[in-house]
């Protein structure tokens, strides 16, 4: 019976596959599906992605090949209601005895149900219906391709079509292009009306983007429409529009070349039912006059308090409640100064970076005390955001240590607090989650937790005790933010405090770059729970316990079972080792890797207090969150302990057993770091994006200290890293992972991911992980983990796979399955594709895509 069975279930599933896979089951007779459009380019089969975007009709989309949403189409029925109905209506007394049984209104509303008429309904609209050619649309599409050729300096272009008949219901659409010679743009000359205009255009240095000896393309025509508007616009032409430029293009008595003449008319002014034409102007601002508390209820009402500072007129509907410089620095248009564009997007930006104020606006009005009429006065409209504001936040969070959490975050923002334009932002917080890497005794779920508390004073400009103009001007937008916090954790086992502060400058020395500057940071991390450490690092016990069972000779150290009891035991036998009361020498490889072990129980179990400077710098090309088209650098260098140091030095302080200096008897940190990180994409259409990330990180500890602190360290694995090994399990070097929570002072990777689309929102990715973390120049005795020589980038790891993501919009969820391709932690004839299988795969959930 279990054999019959599965035949049967067998034999449904391959039957739903046959008649899904009949592509032309809902084509009409005498239509045909369209399988695919040929674009034949002077013979020549063509892959222009702009010349196929012009198509009215497109064939239905493939995932892999197979056209998967159009026979998820062809699986529903189109017409549930008229089947179910159907059914009773050819045996009415099956309707009666159901109607017994269950009521009429019961049986009417089963037809409703998902499995009469939702599944259809889902099937239908996830699905595709299938595209069915249409000549009529076929002629729009021609109609688009010779414009687009033609556009593109093919003016004698010709176009037909014809359909190729594959199957009885198929066929496939040619689009037979004859482009004939590109005209070469040969003359250029100008016909500009007015003289002040004319004169702004010949002593421009911007160069044109139309020049002598290139291909006609109209694109190039309206990017030099653009750019003529901006630089006309930024020097004084209030009232200049792209449509004031055109074209002239001569042909005549040309062999393959066009003439060009560019045509600037005046300035076109409507009266009632006429219009005449005068020589634009150039303006100049005459008054600037800010509104500091305006609103649409309060635009009637009289100005109470009002004062002049530097030329900036600042009014107010109620008493004035920003210090004047504090509004004055963060405009751009000045009294006297040319009317400008630029001048007016940097005021706007400046305001909205302020964060006090919603919507600002900037209107310009003809001054009439000009009898020349070329002066304008700036109004600058401010409606500020309520003082007080309280919000609230829930969120669901993963990570790299956590699977699963949920967060709750209550904030207080109070802005303009010494009425210079500054913010307070005063945040609390609590999380609470599972994770499967905690020590977990009693097997709850939820163990890790979280709270804690921010503060953050920002300042609208740079606070230094002199002026930094020259060098950072205010259109970098300067910003200085002093922040404090306070956080206790419990997350793997050893739970932790960690107090921060710091000063931080940060400004934008460009439209798409970013800089910072943390003067000052400082972070104090208080292990709560140390002994718990062999309980967390499982591994690390199960190696010692391992060696204790030969070398150990104090029986304190052990329990009933003969094991080493944390932390008395463990530590005990650790003691005796390094001392010399066992049989072990310093020249044993046991003794090493017992010192090894106590060497990393000591780094992750001492507090660390670290006083860093960094600075940080981004550049970017992304315009907009739908470009795919961009790339992405950033670079950190990281200074710690050297301040500290060189007061210890000055002030001829002790140093202690250990020969290290210690504040406030902790050892403080001493290294420098440096960070590169490169992100590239690539659009090629169709919603298909290649991306790529190359990453270099190194750590180095000198002076004060010999390791880098655990928060300051870097780690392998994870949803945004390798994907092939789960976070802090790739490395160190050839290691293999033999401890818990792996990590190093020196990473390198690199990632490569092609992303498609599958239907709908869900999207596929291919991808492909490479590199490894190492230790170098630091404490760590273990010659695997180390990174010597360029040999050891023979250890760099390798990770391949696939993905989903489904597309919410404002956020992306990801799943992303990992195949170990090459893990050099095996011996080193092992290493490739010997954990190539789904057993030793790792799916990682991920928010938002990884880069």
């Amino acid at each position: 019976m279990k054999k019959n069975s599965t035949k049967i279930i067998a034999f449904i599933l391959i039957a739903i596959f046959i008649s899904a896979c009949n592509a032309v089951k809902r084509v009409p007779d005498g239509k045909k599906l369209l399988t695919k459009n040929n674009i034949i380019v002077n013979g020549k089969s063509s892959s222009d992605e702009i010349a196929s975007n012009q198509m009215y009709q497109k064939p239905n989309g493939t995932l892999l090949g197979y056209k998967l949403r159009l026979n998820l189409y062809n699986l529903a029925n189109l017409n549930p209601d008229s089947t179910y109905q159907a059914k009773f209506k050819n045996n009415p007394g099956k309707y009666e005895r159901q109607a017994k049984i269950l009521s009429a209104k019961q049986v009417d509303r089963l037809g409703q149900s998902f499995l009469y008429k939702g599944i259809h309904e889902f099937l239908k609209n996830t699905g595709e219906a299938p595209v069915i050619i249409d000549t009529a649309k076929t002629q729009k599409s021609l109609v688009r391709l010779k414009y687009y050729y033609f556009n593109n300096g093919f003016f004698n272009v010709k176009t037909d079509y014809t359909i190729d008949s594959i199957s009885r219901k198929k066929a496939a659409v040619n689009y037979n292009i004859t482009t004939g010679p590109g005209f070469i743009i040969d003359s250029i000359r100008t016909t500009i009306s007015t003289p002040a205009l004319d004169s702004l255009y010949k002593t421009s240095r911007e160069p044109s983007l139309i020049k002598s000896g290139k291909q006609y393309k109209t694109s190039d025509l309206e990017e030099e429409k653009s750019r003529i508007t901006t630089y006309f616009r930024n020097h004084g032409a209030y009232y200049f529009q792209p449509t004031y430029v055109s074209f002239n293009i001569d042909t005549i008595g040309k062999k393959n070349k066009a003439d060009l003449n560019l045509i600037i008319n005046n300035n076109t002014i409507q009266e009632k039912d006429s219009s005449r034409t005068e020589p634009f102007k150039l303006y100049k601002i005459s008054d600037v006059n800010i509104y500091t508390d305006y609103s649409p209820t309060n635009a009637k009402s009289k100005i109470t308090d009002s004062t002049t500072y530097n030329n900036f007129n600042l009014y107010s509907y109620k008493k004035l409640k920003y210090k004047p410089r504090a509004i004055t620095d963060a405009i751009f248009v000045s009294k006297g100064s040319t009317f400008a564009d630029f001048r007016t997007t940097l005021t706007s930006r400046y305001l909205n970076n302020l964060k006090i104020f919603n919507y600002p606006s900037i209107q310009y009005e003809i001054d009439k005390r000009d009898p020349t009429a070329q002066s304008l006065i700036a109004n600058v409209y401010l409606t500020p955001r309520k003082k007080y504001s309280f919000g609230t936040s829930l969120d669901v969070t993963h990570s790299n240590i956590q699977e699963f959490g949920i967060g709750a975050s209550i904030s207080e923002t109070i802005r303009n607090v010494f009425n210079r334009a500054e913010t307070l932002e005063i945040s609390t917080r609590l999380n609470i989650g599972s994770s499967k890497d905690m020590a977990n005794p009693n097997n709850n779920f939820f163990n890790v937790s979280e709270y804690g508390v921010d503060l953050k004073l920002n300042f609208p400009r740079i606070l230094l005790p002199f002026g930094t103009e020259k060098i950072i001007p205010k259109s970098m937008i300067p910003s200085t933010s002093i922040t404090s916090g306070f956080t206790k954790q419990r997350n793997i086992g050893l739970d932790k405090e960690n107090f921060t502060g710091g000063i931080a400058y940060n400004w934008s020395p460009k439209r798409n770059n970013t800089a910072k500057l943390d003067l000052l940071n400082v972070q104090f991390v208080r292990n709560l729970n140390p002994a718990n450490y062999y309980r967390v690092y499982t591994s690390s016990y199960r190696e010692l316990n391992s060696l204790a069972s030969f070398y150990n000779n104090n029986p304190a150290n052990l329990n009933e079972n003969g094991d080493l009891i944390i932390s008395e035991g463990t530590s005990g036998f650790t003691s005796d080792v390094t001392s010399g009361n066992t049989a072990l020498t310093p020249n044993d490889p046991d003794f090493r890797t017992i010192e090894s072990i106590e060497e990393r129980r000591m780094r992750l179990t001492e507090n660390d207090f670290i006083l860093s400077t960094s600075y940080t710098f981004t550049k970017t090309t992304k315009k907009d969150l739908a470009d795919n088209t961009f790339y992405q650098f950033k670079t950190k260098v990281e200074s710690a302990g050297t301040l500290l140091t060189a007061f210890s030095n000055i002030a001829s302080l002790p140093k202690n057993s250990r020969d290290n200096y210690e504040l406030l008897n902790l050892e403080y940190s001493e290294y420098v770091k440096a960070e590169f990180d490169y992100i590239k994409h690539w659009d090629f259409g169709k919603e298909k994006v290649l991306a790529v990330r190359s990453f270099f990180g190194i750590a180095i500890p000198f002076g004060n200290s010999n390791y880098i602190p655990f928060s300051r360290s870097y780690y392998g694995g994870g949803s945004n890293d390798n994907r092939a090994w789960q976070p802090y399990s790739l490395g160190p070097g050839s290691t293999n992972a033999m401890n818990d929570f792996n990590e190093a002072n020196m990473k390198i990777a690199f990632s490569a991911e092609f992303r498609f689309k599958i239907f709908g929102d869900v999207k596929g990715a291919i991808f492909a992980d490479a590199g490894n973390i190492w230790n170098v120049l630091d404490n760590v005795i273990d010659e695997k983990a180390k990174f010597s020589n360029v040999n050891d980038l023979e250890e760099i790891a390798l990770g391949t796979g696939f993905g989903l993501r489904y597309d919410l919009s404002f956020f992306v969820i990801r799943l992303d399955l990992g195949f170990k391709t090459h893990n050099p932690g095996r011996a080193a004839d092992e290493r490739w594709f010997r954990e190539y299988n789904f057993g030793r795969s790792v799916l990682n959930f991920g928010i938002n895509y990884p880069f």
